[in-house]
């Protein structure tokens, strides 16, 4: 993470206990956009562990990558019993459809403001708001990123900021500025905080 993100969320008391507990914060590796987007849509309205098993399970399906090509060509059977419904066995393969109909990579989306990458990916049917926030800040790379449709992010400020007491999204917003242009990097450390709880 970098040193001037640092800097700025250490002016937070709460973010420097997080940085000095989670620090260095180490990314996840993957070897493509279109794998990131896959993770992202498995992981939807699942629980870590839940999501986690599955994306193994359906990951194991592709001995030579996991790519738009290969997905298509996937049994959808096989994605079921992988731990897909029906319903995520679609989304993976309209992503895949975009994908290569559509250069949805880092490098081409370089120029594309936060606001037009969202509205490029919820194109895609079965990506919604809170997958094309994963997207900007996973693949992307976006440095002031805050998803608030994410429940893990809204209990971890609420637990970190108010005892765990409920907040409204405003609220969130309002403690979240502290980090601005760097509210990517405070999220993570939220979630860092959060699945540590788990």
């Amino acid at each position: 993470m970098a040193d001037d993100a640092l800097a700025r969320l250490r002016e937070d008391p709460v973010m420097e206990a997080l940085i000095s507990e989670y620090d260095p914060y180490v990314e996840p590796e993957w070897d493509s956009e279109f794998e990131r987007l896959i993770v992202s849509i498995i992981n939807q309205q699942l629980s870590t562990a839940s999501a986690a098993a599955v994306k193994e399970r359906v990951f194991d399906l592709f001995d030579d990558g996991v790519t738009p090509e290969a997905v298509l060509a996937a049994d959808e059977e096989a994605l079921r019993e992988a731990g897909l419904s029906r319903t995520k066995a679609e989304y993976v393969k309209n992503a895949a459809e975009a994908f290569l109909e559509r250069d949805l990579t880092r490098e081409a989306l370089a120029d594309h403001t936060d606001e037009e990458v969202i509205e490029e990916l919820t194109r895609i049917k079965g990506i919604g708001e809170w997958t094309a926030r994963m997207y900007l800040l996973f693949v992307l790379e976006r440095e002031d990123v805050l998803p608030l449709g994410d429940l893990a992010v809204r209990r971890g400020i609420e637990n970190l900021y108010n005892d765990g007491e409920e907040l409204t999204r405003a609220e969130m917003r309002e403690i979240a500025d502290a980090w601005r242009p760097y509210r990517s990097a405070g999220t993570k450390y939220v979630w860092a905080a959060y699945e540590a709880e788990d």
